[in-house]
């Protein structure tokens, strides 16, 4: 049966992913910065691309959840009791759009590790486009990254949207 420690179970994943986002954006484009500045080969300079712009992707993101989560929580765990009906027509349809992005992020992610390795494979005995083998090699790298720990997200949004749905769907029948 859901309840608000199911509430406050997903909220607290989600603060705890959220600063593994920022965690990881940050290292990618401290990572970046190295590659570029102190490495400076073409093969780094071409790494340094991916790192960069995913890992802002992924730091904006990540302080973007985590400042929002306890808010969330607090609003959700609120309404349970004081107006559950806003967990039905609020907290429902958000989760539905989120798990819905999930599938994109999902494809986006795969789209991005097989252009990494097939830039990194095409690319492996030329010595003259060694920037491309970095590029895709980095790029590679941070997708499938990024694909774990979105698979994570998503498994404890499943869960916590079931819930959502059980409750709600209950809360219909006047149970």
């Amino acid at each position: 049966m859901f309840n608000k420690a199911d509430i406050e179970k997903y909220f607290a994943g989600e603060k705890s992913e959220s600063l593994l986002f920022l965690s990881i954006g940050i290292a990618a484009i401290a990572t970046a910065i190295v590659f570029f500045f102190a490495l400076k080969t073409n093969f780094y300079k071409g790494a340094a691309i991916p790192l960069i712009l995913v890992g802002l992707m992924m730091g904006i993101v990540g302080f973007t959840v985590y400042k929002r989560s306890d808010p969330d929580r607090i609003r959700n765990t609120y309404a349970y009791d004081m107006n559950p009906q806003e967990l039905k027509t609020k907290e429902l349809p958000r989760m539905q759009t989120v798990m819905k992005s999930f599938v994109v992020y999902r494809w986006v992610e795969i789209i991005l590790a097989i252009t990494g390795l097939g830039l990194f494979f095409y690319f492996r005995n030329n010595a003259n486009q060694t920037f491309w083998k970095g590029l895709g090699l980095a790029l590679a790298i941070i997708a499938v990254i990024g694909l774990a720990a979105d698979y994570f997200a998503e498994a404890r949004g499943k869960i916590y949207t079931r819930g959502l749905q059980e409750f709600t769907s209950k809360m219909g029948r006047g149970a």
